[in-house]
């Protein structure tokens, strides 16, 4: 842009005359002071050049770099979210939208840092959202993601002290109004910012909401939310402390064993110490979203408060030039050495230290999410996902074999029986393989045994005393082994089975009570399979 020497150097180094500048940029981000009715003189932009040290960009690219891992970090919890099952990530809507709200504010750092924007239109003159296409993104990302933020944070609470104070289960319809309120206010909110405010590079290469409406239409609606958030958080911890209180002069008998409500009482009838014990259980699984609201809350409220007092005092600045006058001077009797009059810019922006917590704290928060969100079995769970399924199930067949092999030790522990031609019983347990109906592989081998095919035979043919054919459902009978515990054992049939009369039972052996009476000392057959039969 073309700039009239002569009108530069009107003005007292360092500072500019706006005279030979265009209507070009953020008009109002300029810093100038009036000297006469025709001479101007501003303040070369950006504004943070003369009132930081030089390190102010070391110490802000740092942050943008925070912001970066913290980005990581957020985007490894959402597709974990995505990818892995929910026993492994324990997944939940306000975790996930908290999440993204996260990353939209984060991006609001990354973008500056990836696309390295020119921060003033001319000399003295920022850029804004209307002459900076990376300005309006980076600027919509901080308010998008700030709004989202602290809604997603007050849901939260919100969700909490339902369960914990009310006891109420929050659910489908909570989590359609969580959504509305969620992203509904953040959109509308982002709207009227840049409708009534607009944003631009004040801050660093960031650029933030201006001064004019901005009170009205981010800062005190944010400030309201956070205060709600707060005063919620602290009204359930109160009622967890009563709860605690309350336990410790439960001395009820009623209450020393039971750990949960009867199912008699209704929850609101529970006594101290259920009460308790009720809430000691949410409080150990809610902790984490608890620390997570506490730590984002004060973050926005520290940057909300920080921030609002720099606006406030770069326009106390233009507004009354003799507020800067001791730093003016010092400027002017230096020769524009800005670090000769470091101690002398605290009228016009925030000090150092407190801007780089602020910036820090903001991107940091990814982190805190995926320390408090993200559990040690997402990294398995990305380890089991990438494991070859070959070496799986090569493990798995090995795991079998074994098992296998251990149960062919010891053949006495299953019988065979089956009716040879005759009709006698035969016993098979001699045969030393061991077939079990979950043994394809073993049985097909064995067929070829005289024991295996004959009882092969049996299972096909075999018909019962009452004309009654027996279903194959496994292939063949698996050989029956008799448990430790038991009562009962697989009984030879009988003469009374054979001329169709009916089979029962000896309440003395089975602990039941029998259909008929029965002779004492008489055999009974009780088939295993027909006890089963629907």
């Amino acid at each position: 842009m073309a700039v009239n020497p002569n009108n530069r150097t009107a003005c007292p180094t360092p500072f500019l005359s706006d005279s030979p500048f265009t209507d070009g940029g953020f008009l109002e981000g300029r810093v100038c002071i009036t000297l006469s009715e025709e001479l101007t003189c501003c303040l070369p932009c950006p504004m943070t050049d003369w009132a930081y040290p030089d390190s102010f960009h070391s110490m802000s690219t740092a942050a943008n770099w925070v912001a970066v891992v913290s980005t990581v970090g957020c985007v490894f919890l959402l597709l974990s979210w995505a990818v892995l099952p929910v026993d492994k990530t324990f997944r939940h809507y306000l975790s996930i939208c908290l999440t993204t709200a996260v990353v939209f504010m984060n991006l609001g750092f990354v973008i500056p840092l990836a696309a390295k924007p020119e921060q003033c239109f001319d000399d003295i003159t920022p850029n804004s959202m209307k002459t900076s296409s990376v300005c309006a993104a980076s600027g919509m990302f901080i308010i998008l993601g700030g709004w989202a933020g602290v809604l997603w944070v007050f849901l939260r609470a919100l969700s909490l002290h339902l369960q914990i104070c009310w006891q109420l289960v929050v659910g489908r319809n909570f989590m359609w109004f969580a959504q509305a309120i969620g992203w509904g206010i953040p959109g509308a909110g982002v709207i009227l910012a840049f409708l009534l405010s607009g944003v631009s590079f004040r801050f660093g290469s960031t650029c933030h909401i201006n001064h004019k409406n901005s009170l009205a239409d981010l800062w005190i609606p944010l400030l309201v939310f956070a205060g709600i958030t707060i005063i919620i958080q602290f009204a359930t911890f109160g009622y967890c402390i009563k709860v605690y209180l309350a336990s410790l002069a439960d001395n009820a008998a009623s209450t020393e064993g039971s750990n949960l409500p009867s199912y008699t009482n209704s929850i609101r009838t529970m006594t101290p110490k259920q009460a308790y014990r009720r809430v000691r259980r949410v409080i150990a699984l809610q902790w984490r979203g608890i620390a997570i609201v506490l730590i984002i809350i004060a973050d926005v409220i520290f940057f909300s408060v920080v921030f609002v007092f720099q606006d406030n005092t770069v326009e106390k600045v233009k507004k009354d030039g003799t507020v800067a006058l001791p730093w003016i001077f010092c400027l002017l009797e230096n020769a524009g050495d800005k670090e000769k009059c470091l101690d002398k810019a605290g009228v016009l922006v925030v000090n150092m230290p407190t801007v780089g917590a602020v910036l820090f704290l903001l991107g940091m928060n990814g982190i805190w999410l995926c320390l408090f969100l993200g559990r040690w079995s997402m990294i398995t769970g990305w380890r089991d996902l990438f494991i070859s399924s070959p070496n799986r199930n090569k493990r798995e067949f090995v795991s079998v074999d074994a098992r296998l092999d251990d149960l062919k030790k010891d053949t006495r522990s299953y019988e065979m029986l089956s009716r040879d031609d005759s009709g006698k019983i035969v016993d098979h347990s001699v045969t030393p393989s061991v077939v079990t109906p979950i043994s394809p592989t073993l049985a097909r081998s064995d067929m070829g045994s005289p024991a295996m095919q004959q009882h092969h035979d049996y299972s096909n043919h075999h018909h019962h005393a009452d004309g009654r054919r027996t279903p194959d459902f496994f292939g063949q009978t698996a050989r029956y082994h008799t448990p430790v515990s038991s009562f009962s054992s697989p009984r030879p049939p009988t003469q009374q089975a054979q001329h169709h009369q009916p089979v029962t039972w000896d309440a003395r052996e089975t602990y039941a009570r029998g259909t008929s009476p029965q002779p004492v000392g008489q055999d009974r057959y009780v088939n295993p399979l027909a006890m089963n039969r629907i």
